[in-house]
């Protein structure tokens, strides 16, 4: 029995070497892991085997390499920690045997590699991968199930071995962190860029805000002439920042004037500039908003309101890109594109004679109307979370949530101000918000009506009070986590009571968990 015996350890032995021998070879430990899983595999006659490295960050533990499975076997053995035999072996940090899988509740089989076969017949025998006492990964083996179980020395030559690759796996599970920061990294920065220069700067993802984001996409990287039509407060300066920074022109300048904003006797020499002694109290040469606009992108808000002696100007700077300045006789050209908005309607000045046919038609190659907020309802609470998350950060507030009661005013609120009537709105909120959490009594009181706090509810007197009772009792859940005991507290009523209402309004408190 003693020269079997001898010759088995020698053999043991050479295995080992011949491991260690493959770690010493190159640094790539992606090639590595591989062939010292099928060399043991080929040593001790194992059909199917795994090396799986447990993720930190994510608690979860996935297949690195195997052997006797296919790659899209391999992709499904993912697990987090405590779930089935790999995932307790991580856990706990012991080797665990299953004589048969067929009797072991904790095999979950989630590669799916063994539903063609007879599992009576198949032993599972899974060992730790430690760096001292952290586990970091897990070496596994199918044996042929026998009536004696696994062998001693099949669980202790595992155990040895998964000592030895502990450090390459260490290694690799540093290599995939690594890793993860960078692309976390990347798709931080790549975040950063697309705030700043892309369509995603205009917070909605309603079917009707996809199509426009399409419609910028398609104009932003040409010349046209660009009509942005909506009311008042819908974003439309966003749209023409959208425009410019996604195109050729976006390290150019970007230049705004609002038409409205000026008197009549100043917005030409505003716009096109004007020369020393042009009139009185021109004391020196000026440029205007065209010329330092050039190679970039202008943008004429509320065109509407513009002069009909300021349209002519402008309609030639459209045509020929050229103009003089006031009191001026050099002819200046500038090379630019001219985004205009308005939340007139054009059609109904041009009748009235306040502005001109051509230019409406030279400004209207490419119109773009941006929706108002009561059409795309569905993008009320992503730009009511978005001012909450920027005006928390400017009062350096924290606030969690925005309670049930105020989710329903805000949206069936009709916004006739729009974005910019939201965004004022929630602002006023989050500097009232003293305890992190939006309620309705923090909003406008416009927003108070008794139209907006009984829409949701039957018009009776009974059906009024089961609605704010059911809205008090979803609240306080919702703020306590689903925590009864808390939530009774809260309402200064018992737990029971508590109980009593969830059922009978159907409320699930672990849904808010």
């Amino acid at each position: 029995m003693a020269e079997p015996r001898k010759n088995q350890e020698l053999t043991e032995l050479s295995l080992l070497f011949d491991i260690s021998t493959k770690l010493s070879e190159t640094l790539d430990l992606k090639t590595v892991l591989k062939p010292i899983l099928r060399m043991t595999a080929e040593y001790m006659g194992i059909p199917r085997g795994t090396l799986t490295i447990l993720n930190r960050k994510r608690a979860e533990i996935a297949i690195e390499e195997s052997y006797g499975l296919r790659p899209e076997e391999q992709a499904k053995g993912k697990y987090h920690v405590g779930e089935g035999v790999t995932g307790k072996v991580i856990d706990t940090g012991k080797p665990l045997i299953v004589p048969r899988i067929s009797e072991e509740p904790l095999f979950l089989d989630r590669t799916g590699s063994r539903k063609h076969l007879d599992k009576r017949d198949i032993a599972f025998i899974c060992v730790p991968i430690k760096i001292g006492n952290e586990t970091i990964g897990a070496l596994s083996a199918d044996r042929p199930s026998r009536g004696s179980g696994v062998p001693e020395t099949e669980i202790r030559l595992l155990t040895i071995i998964a000592s030895t690759i502990s450090q390459a796996v260490r290694l690799r599970q540093l290599a995939q962190e690594e890793m993860e920061k960078v692309l976390e990294e990347n798709r931080r920065l790549q975040d950063q860029l697309k705030d700043r220069y892309r369509p995603q700067t205009i917070v909605g993802n309603s079917k009707i805000m996809r199509g426009i984001y399409s419609l910028i996409e398609t104009v932003a990287k040409t010349n046209t002439t660009v009509l942005i039509l909506g009311e008042s407060g819908v974003g439309k300066e966003r749209v023409a920042h959208a425009i410019h920074y996604g195109s050729l022109r976006a390290e150019k300048p970007f230049v705004r004037i609002t038409c409205a904003a000026l008197p009549e006797s100043l917005i030409e020499s505003e716009l096109f500039g004007h020369e020393k002694g042009a009139y009185t109290g021109a004391m020196l040469t000026r440029k205007g908003r065209f010329e330092m606009a050039d190679k970039g992108t202008i943008f004429l808000d509320e065109i509407g309101e513009l002069p009909l002696s300021v349209q002519t100007k402008l309609l030639r700077v459209i045509q020929e890109k050229e103009f003089e300045r006031v009191g001026g006789n050099t002819t200046i050209r500038s090379d630019l594109r001219i985004i205009a908005a308005t939340n007139s309607d054009l059609q109904v000045a041009i009748q009235k004679g306040t502005f001109r046919e051509d230019l409406y038609y030279r400004l209207n190659v490419f119109p773009i109307v941006v929706p108002p907020l009561r059409e795309r309802r569905t993008d009320i609470m992503l730009l009511a979370d978005h001012f909450v998350q920027k005006y928390a950060r400017d009062n350096r507030k924290k606030i969690d949530s925005i309670s049930p009661t105020a989710t329903d005013r805000l949206m069936s609120y009709h916004w006739p101000g729009n974005v910019r009537e939201l965004e004022n709105c929630i602002e006023r909120a989050v500097i009232l918000c003293t305890d992190g959490h939006i309620d309705s009594h923090h909003l406008p009181p416009n927003l108070q009506t008794a139209e907006s706090c009984l829409r949701n509810h039957s018009g009776t007197f009974m059906g009024v009070i089961k609605g704010v009772e059911k809205e008090m009792l979803v609240e306080e859940l919702k703020r306590n986590r689903g925590n009864m005991a808390k939530t009774a507290r809260a309402l200064g009523i018992s737990e029971r009571m508590v109980g009593l209402r969830t059922a009978k309004y159907g409320i699930d408190p672990r849904q808010f968990k």
